[in-house]
């Protein structure tokens, strides 16, 4: 299969490679389009055999669902039922945070082919805010599967050039929609009624909406605090991970370099006074917000170094903490995946 790359970089450029990617969704076939997390591999959700693509493309196991997008918060029972003790705090939280990069997690709609949800009874819902994918989403006029356009176990891809590094000959068309403005995977929250005037947001994977976003709407507590299981995108402890091994450190004093191996440094900030640039000569390093740190920076930043470091062959990457706060909390939660670390460990 050849893999066409669509640019949108002039009008008519933008509305071909809207017609061709609608044109390609209607007829079955998945397409790589950008959202503002992450590019994303869509095809039509309510068809069961688009969506088999998809796994196909990527090389992912059916047991791991799947987000649906929406053209219109309208359509939001196409998909899902909203339970009547939450649908307040459903209506609320659409009204503020869609259409971006908020997920939420509610009881299927049987009409929703199963491939999709992995056989469970909720299924996790989305609208994307980037205009490209809402070109291409309102166009078709129904609801898209859209994982990260990568196989499965590597590092989602925030640019066009990265999808096409991922899946080039298994997808017939890339949109070419720039760098995403996020750069990490949407929040996924479950909505949980208490009876009270606010619910409790439970967060099963951290993400550009923050705790602090979150609470004005109600109690939020995250997954890993408690013992449900989060069976919802994201969750396999692989899903990050890059070829070449990582090591978080938890302090410059958890590392030793062995003679003859080579390092690469993901640095937060870049700062030799946090202890970490001086303790080898690094193979490779890159910094994700130099100088002061910015949490979004370091956020937007995240897939891209990581895929950088993991093609400068080096033998390992040893990666700095970030702060436990804001955006620090999902590139935290997506380099103890990388590194291969258990919730309990952290």
């Amino acid at each position: 299969m050849q893999t066409i790359l669509a640019e949108t970089d002039h009008p008519d450029r933008l509305k071909a490679a809207v017609s061709k990617a609608v044109e390609l969704l209607a007829r079955g076939e998945t397409v790589a389009l950008p959202t503002e997390t992450v590019y994303g591999l869509a095809a039509d959700a309510m068809n069961p055999e688009a969506v088999a693509k998809i796994f196909a493309a990527k090389e992912r196991p059916s047991f791991d669902p799947l987000i649906v997008h929406l053209p219109h918060r309208d359509r939001l029972t196409d998909v899902a039922i909203v339970p009547d003790d939450i649908a307040k705090a459903v209506a609320q939280i659409i009204d503020h945070f869609w259409p971006g990069p908020l997920t939420l997690v509610l009881p299927k709609n049987p009409v929703v082919p199963d491939i999709v949800t992995a056989g469970l009874p909720t299924v996790a819902v989305r609208m994307s805010a980037n205009p490209i994918f809402r070109r291409v989403i309102t166009s078709l006029a129904r609801p898209l599967a859209a994982p990260s356009a990568n196989r499965f176990g590597h590092i989602s891809p925030t640019s066009a050039a990265a999808v096409l590094k991922e899946l080039d000959g298994r997808i017939p068309l890339v949109v070419d929609g720039g760098a995403c403005h996020q750069g990490i995977e949407s929040t996924i929250i479950k909505i949980v009624s208490r009876g009270e005037s606010k619910p409790l947001l439970r967060v099963l994977r951290a993400g550009p909406v923050t705790k602090e976003d979150l609470q004005p709407f109600g109690k939020v507590e995250f997954a890993n605090e408690v013992t449900e299981k989060t069976e919802v995108p994201g969750q396999i402890a692989s899903h990050y991970a890059p070829r070449t091994p990582l090591r978080l450190l938890a302090s410059p004093d958890d590392f030793t370099p062995e003679p003859g191996k080579r390092y690469a440094l993901l640095s937060y900030r870049g700062d030799a006074e946090d202890g970490y640039l001086p303790l080898t000569d690094w193979h490779f390093s890159l910094t994700l917000s130099p100088g002061n740190g910015k949490l979004p920076e370091a956020a937007v930043r995240f897939f891209h170094c990581l895929r950088q470091l993991d093609e400068c062959g080096a033998d390992e990457i040893v990666a700095e903490p970030v702060p436990d706060r804001g955006m620090g909390v999902a590139i935290l939660e997506r380099l103890r995946r990388a590194a291969g670390q258990r919730q309990d460990e952290k």
